[in-house]
């Protein structure tokens, strides 16, 4: 059984299920907004912070905050979360994004706040942007050597959603190559540390638009590591990434024989072809067929037994 994407209990939420697939988009180009919302990604991100220019940020600012308005005014049940990258919290555009959201009284379902490299970067964020429901929508964007140090102070603010990794910025601070192989490290640090704190991990964006095969390769690696989910810079990639992080038929249909052979042996050790099913391959089993949105009784449908 491989790459079964779950959580370990504690705070999954609603967050943490279907968000696989992430698709970002200046905050300057509003004409694209409902774009991304009708695109098929899983959270369509409008970014105030890196894709938009200093002298930009009140226009992108102003735009988003007016399309979120308009969207809650006039939402249907989507099933595309509406989010929002703003600018670090320690600078005057982050603290006007911050007053702004705010004042609107609009909350977007996901908000990621970059740079994070502590718990209170985090805090500060939550307690402007109040949750009267409950619901958490902070999360952290971790890209600096200092927040892969700090991590485990980060991941235990019971406000977090979930966690991103930031590559481009990370390989920046730490002066390595910007490729999985030199950054294999941190992201397999926050893949860990994510799972033990039962948060949902994000994985950081492939850059380059003309090399699916790379886009294929580091999402795969993503998915073995952890990571629930990816960031798309365009709709070109939302197929390939949700092709990684979703079972394959052959690895659907062995889960679900498993569930449903211990299902049958009512908490007994059991075998499936000749091998030994336990609790642990029960758990993992279970995680592929809640991924896939399937149950037992689907074991014998064609898209279980395909090839």
């Amino acid at each position: 059984m491989q790459r079964s994407r779950s959580l370990p209990g504690g705070r999954q939420g609603a967050s943490a299920q279907g968000r696989s697939t992430w698709l970002v988009t200046p905050g300057t180009a509003p004409g694209r907004f409902d774009t991304a919302v009708r695109s098929g990604a899983d959270v369509a991100l409008l970014d105030l912070e890196d894709s938009v220019a200093p002298d930009s940020k009140n226009a992108a600012r102003e735009a988003v905050i007016t399309w979120l308005s308009q969207r809650a005014a006039a939402e249907g049940s989507g099933t595309t979360a509406a989010g929002v990258r703003i600018n670090a919290p320690g600078t005057v555009h982050g603290l006007k994004d911050l007053l702004a959201v705010a004042e609107s009284g609009v909350r977007p379902a996901v908000l990621v706040v970059p740079k994070v490299e502590s718990a209170r970067d985090v805090e500060i964020v939550a307690e402007i942007i109040a949750d009267e429901d409950g619901q958490r929508c902070v999360w952290a964007l971790i890209e600096t050597p200092v927040g892969i140090q700090r991590l485990s102070t980060i991941l235990q603010t019971r406000v977090l959603a979930g966690v991103l990794f930031g590559a481009a910025d990370y390989a920046a601070a730490a002066h390595c190559r910007l490729n999985s192989r030199a950054l294999r490290q941190p992201r397999s640090v926050l893949a860990v540390g994510a799972a033990a704190a039962g948060l949902p991990a994000i994985d950081s964006p492939y850059f380059d638009l003309r090399d699916p095969d790379g886009l294929k390769h580091e999402a795969d690696e993503a998915a073995d590591l952890g990571y629930l989910g990816k960031v798309a810079i365009h709709p070109q990639q939302l197929p390939v990434i949700q092709k990684a992080f979703r079972p394959t038929p052959q690895e659907l249909a062995a889960a679900l024989a498993v569930v449903a052979a211990a299902e049958a042996a009512h908490g007994e050790i059991t075998t499936v072809d000749g091998h030994m099913i336990g609790p642990p391959l029960v758990a993992a089993a279970r995680a592929v067929t809640d991924c896939a949105g399937a149950t037992p009784a689907f074991a014998t449908s064609t898209e279980a037994r395909s090839e």
